[in-house]
């Protein structure tokens, strides 16, 4: 499959050289396709992996991520076109942070979430949320000892969904299928206690499974 990745940050880079890894041929948008440490992942990566702009990634995958800093991502999906994605499958693995009094946290929540507004600002395209409940370190092959962690999805189209549960398993996931795209709600929440436990503990190494009896 072609995939193309917005956003060359940890999120970005590290999704994209997994799942080409797995076969997938991934094109990495980025505002800055010149940039040394850009072209370097791109060597590194292996001959699956090109970088080029927003526009270049949006256009080359069949499918792309969502994987920029969330004061980007409007800007991000305006320069990539929503044109060159409509109709197709758009993971957001995004999350709403925004800093308050000095405080981390999400400028949407409960009524509202990013996942819908992308959906807003791409509404052409299937959205659905995931990978954004656990840190980029542990995206790809999350080796626990309790057993694979969770990959919580959400999203509006069944079909859709179903692609993302398999890309997640083929990076080492078990999948759980929350829903429609408004239990982002939820899922953007869930990534908060993921960071402030990263916070607190200054460790990353840490990820959600339910547990079912």
């Amino acid at each position: 499959m072609k995939i193309g990745i917005l956003g060359s940050g940890d999120v970005g880079r590290t999704l994209g050289a997994g799942l080409a890894t797995r076969g997938h041929d991934v094109k990495l948008g980025t505002r800055s396709p010149g940039k040394e440490a850009i072209r370097d992942w791109g060597t590194k990566s292996g001959p699956r992996t090109s970088v080029g702009t927003f526009a270049d990634a949006a256009s080359f995958g069949e499918l792309a991520i969502v994987a920029t800093r969330w004061d980007g991502t409007e800007n991000a999906l305006k320069l990539a076109g929503p044109s060159n994605l409509e109709g197709k499958l758009v993971i957001d693995a995004t999350n709403p942070l925004t800093m308050s009094g000095g405080e981390l946290g999400l400028a949407l929540g409960f009524s509202d979430s990013g996942g819908e507004q992308v959906q807003r600002w791409l509404p052409a395209a299937r959205v659905v949320k995931a990978f954004n409940t656990v840190g980029a370190v542990h995206m790809v092959d999350p080796g626990f000892s309790g057993g694979p962690p969770d990959m919580f999805v959400a999203g509006d189209d069944a079909s859709a969904k179903k692609v993302v549960a398999e890309l997640a398993s083929s990076l080492g996931w078990s999948v759980v299928d929350l829903g429609p795209l408004r239990r982002a709600r939820l899922l953007e929440p869930l990534a908060m206690v993921w960071i402030q436990h990263s916070i607190d503990t200054r460790s990353r190494d840490h990820a959600f499974k339910l547990l079912r009896k």
